[in-house]
């Protein structure tokens, strides 16, 4: 168990599927990934840095992909979510479609040099 799988059992759900298909697709992705923290929170590391970490919140899932330069470029493909430089914000209702999840990850693992 790590910081991410400890995290996750604890939310109920139907959030936790939703963090877990993110945290998935991660993985898929980078299979080098460790669990850690990063700014405080439970998040899967590569190469030390900070790769992604999703979040409950009281009003809102969370996606955080450690960069502020990823969400502003690809900001006409984020209509219906709510967002900032660094945060996607969704629901168990409104998740974020895998495909989504792929393209900011991927332009993540770019920033990260994989």
């Amino acid at each position: 168990m790590g910081t991410v799988t400890d995290y996750l059992a604890g939310i109920k759900a139907p959030n936790r599927e939703v963090l877990e298909r993110v945290v998935a697709i991660a993985r898929e992705l980078a299979p080098g990934v460790q669990e850690g923290t990063s700014y405080g929170m439970p998040a899967l590391l590569l190469d030390g840095k900070g790769f992604v970490s999703v979040l409950e919140t009281k009003k809102h899932l969370a996606m955080y992909p450690y960069s502020g330069q990823i969400l502003p470029r690809i900001e006409g493909e984020l209509d219906g979510f709510s967002w900032s430089p660094g945060t996607l914000r969704f629901s168990a209702d409104n998740p974020v479609p895998d495909e989504l999840v792929r393209r900011i990850l991927e332009l993540r693992l770019a920033e990260i040099g994989k």
